[in-house]
């Protein structure tokens, strides 16, 4: 995993898309945006609130979820570091369709829509790199509704921590994740008791192994087509 940035600049150097801006592009970007820090179980965003930032995650675990009028929450995805959110509601520009929360103390990088909007005018690298993430995204999204309707828990469970590892979504993620089993549950919308009983399946198939504090991949294709 690469050391959490000590500054946005150095969390842009760290990026896909701002190595191939010009100078000029990558100072105004760094001197527009701003960073804050979000407490384990506050809200990084909130359902229905106005999008004026995209939002890049420096360090720490967010979970994207939605909860039902009947009280049923639903958990789109997790982000970690090096992983940028809500580039579609701003492109759309709607009000926030999700609440983002922060599992664990979390620094983010805050991008004002002006700043979006004129790297959107003025940089193509930008725009591929935003094709490149909403194209991952949807087949994100696609696969969540396969996990949701018909896949076992252990099955979910396991393509929940590959998405964790993908190299465009969440590219600052080692093979060695530093994850509680709580966490996963919540990213996996299960039980804490039941992420441990489907880690301990995906341990015996050789696809990870369980460490104290977290766990590490030995079989990333493996953990992406468990279950098929």
């Amino acid at each position: 995993m690469i050391p959490a940035p000590s500054s946005i600049a150095q969390f842009l150097d760290q990026t896909f898309w701002a190595p191939s801006l010009t100078q000029a592009q990558r100072e105004r970007v760094a001197c527009e945006m701003s960073e804050r820090v979000v407490p384990a179980g506050g809200y990084a965003c909130r359902k229905a609130e106005p999008v004026d930032h995209w939002i890049g995650v420096m360090s720490g675990l967010l979970k994207m979820s939605s909860v039902s009028p009947e009280g049923k929450t639903v958990t789109f995805t997790g982000m970690g570091p090096g992983g940028w959110f809500g580039e579609g509601s701003l492109l759309k520009t709607e009000v926030r369709r999700y609440d983002v929360v922060a599992l664990r103390e979390s620094r983010l990088a805050t991008m004002p829509r002006a700043t979006f909007t004129w790297l959107l005018d003025t940089s193509i690298s930008f725009n591929r790199f935003l094709l490149l993430q909403l194209n991952e995204r949807l087949g994100l999204f696609i696969s969540l509704v396969e996990y949701d309707r018909m896949l076992d828990p252990d099955t979910r469970v396991a393509r929940c921590l590959a998405a964790l590892f993908n190299p465009y979504l969440n590219p600052h993620n080692g093979l060695q994740l530093q994850i509680s089993q709580e966490e996963i549950g919540y990213l996996c919308g299960t039980s804490r008791q039941r992420a441990n009983q489907a880690l301990q399946v995906l341990e015996k198939e050789g696809l990870l192994s369980v460490d104290y504090g977290g766990i590490t991949i030995l079989d990333l294709p493996g953990l992406r087509i468990f279950g098929s």
